[in-house]
Formats: C-alpha cells, structure tokens, sequence
C-alpha cells in the first residue's frame, strides 16, 4: 500500500501554499515597514488621527496582499499601518 505523500507530496495534502515569511504577520511587516505599507493614493480609514507615514508602494502592497489579505484588515488600501 502508498502512502498518500508519496504520490501527492506534502503541500498536495494540505491543500494550501505556505506564506513567504515576511507577509505572515503585522508584527513582522512593522520590523522593515514600522508604520505599513499602502497603494500610493491610500488614506488611513479610522475616526481619529490617520496615519500618513507609512509607505506609499503600490507594487510593495500588492505584494503583500498577494501573500497575506489578512495585513490589510480594514480594507483601506494600507497594510499593517501602525501609529
């Protein structure tokens, strides 16, 4: 009998690509992005003082996002954005 690994490999069984280490969390984008990363024309949705000091990196963004949806919780365009 096969086991099922050995025909498939391991990331056929887990159904799912790994994420590239720098895009797994927040925590880990603030220590080379300290205030996130955003698409160019992005604005800080939040009801008090926005943050505006974060990179302003289209490509850089979609990167991210490609990797991790998760960065960008409230969907405003910056990933990890971070007073």
């Amino acid at each position: 009998m096969l086991d099922e690994s050995a025909i498939l490999g391991d990331s056929a069984i887990l159904g799912r690509a790994t994420v590239p280490y720098q895009w797994q969390n927040c925590t880990i984008v603030n220590h080379r992005l300290p205030h996130g990363v955003g698409r160019a024309t992005a604005h800080d949705a939040t009801s008090g003082t926005p943050v505006t000091s974060f990179r302003h990196d289209t490509a850089l963004y979609k990167a991210a996002m490609n990797a991790n949806k998760g960065l960008d919780r409230d969907k405003d365009g910056i990933a990890c954005e971070k007073r």
